[in-house]
């Protein structure tokens, strides 16, 4: 009898918060390679699953991502997870925050998919865009965030028209309970509730199921709420 490899995954921003809750998810069913920007930041997740891989890459350092993107010769699944939040209102903002932002959120998304789509398209592969309800709607203090974020609608929804092999999945959730979810709230002055936000688990799960979705059916946009 013979066994079919696993499928594999690569999570950008895996080294905490929903990225690791993402491996958690597909650590049983895939074969990880886990991005961050140090192997440093990737130790403590690596520990907790041991059949994982490094992938240790500034996404911003083109060269190095591109080094890093050629040893891959086949991808499944591809996460786009990292990312930045720098909020502030146009009054006070500058153009490195926009500069800082756009580049993390989209262009560094972009260049790893035209990087790796050979992988992608000999899988017939599944890339999850992480985006957010601020990619829906903008608020006041969000205007550089919101334009990325609908700059990585705009991405995912031509990819999809351009690649028809792939699939490709926008999800936008609302606030999550993370680290970076703590520095939005204190920079807001208010207090730290976890209990109005969604767990990095739910969403995890979220993206597992639409990964998981028989091929028959696109998954395209997924949008998730707190209850209550």
């Amino acid at each position: 009898m013979t066994s079919h490899p696993k499928p594999t995954a690569l999570i950008t921003g895996a080294s905490r918060g929903l990225g690791a809750a993402v491996a958690r998810t597909l650590a049983p069913t895939h074969d990880l390679l886990l991005g961050a920007r140090s192997a440093e930041a990737l130790r403590p997740i690596l520990a907790e699953l041991p059949g994982a891989t490094g992938w240790p890459v500034p996404l911003t350092d083109y060269p190095a991502v591109a080094a890093a993107a050629a040893r891959i010769e086949r991808l499944d699944v591809l996460v786009h997870n990292a990312g930045v939040a720098d909020l502030g209102t146009i009054a006070d903002s500058s153009v490195d925050q926009w500069r800082n932002t756009l580049e993390a959120n989209v262009i560094a998304v972009a260049e790893l998919t035209r990087l790796l789509l050979p992988a992608l398209r000999r899988a017939e592969g599944h890339v999850v865009l992480v985006n957010s309800s601020a990619g829906l709607r903008a608020n006041a203090g969000w205007a550089s965030y919101a334009a990325s974020k609908f700059g990585l609608r705009a991405f995912g929804d031509a990819l999809r028209l351009e690649e028809p092999t792939l699939r490709v999945t926008s999800i936008h959730p609302g606030r999550i309970d993370t680290d970076m979810q703590r520095t939005i709230i204190a920079g807001e002055g208010r207090d730290y509730r976890p209990e109005e936000f969604l767990t990095p688990e739910t969403v995890a799960w979220t993206i597992r199921n639409a990964i998981d979705t028989p091929r028959d059916a696109h998954p395209t946009e997924i949008t998730l709420r707190p209850f209550g």
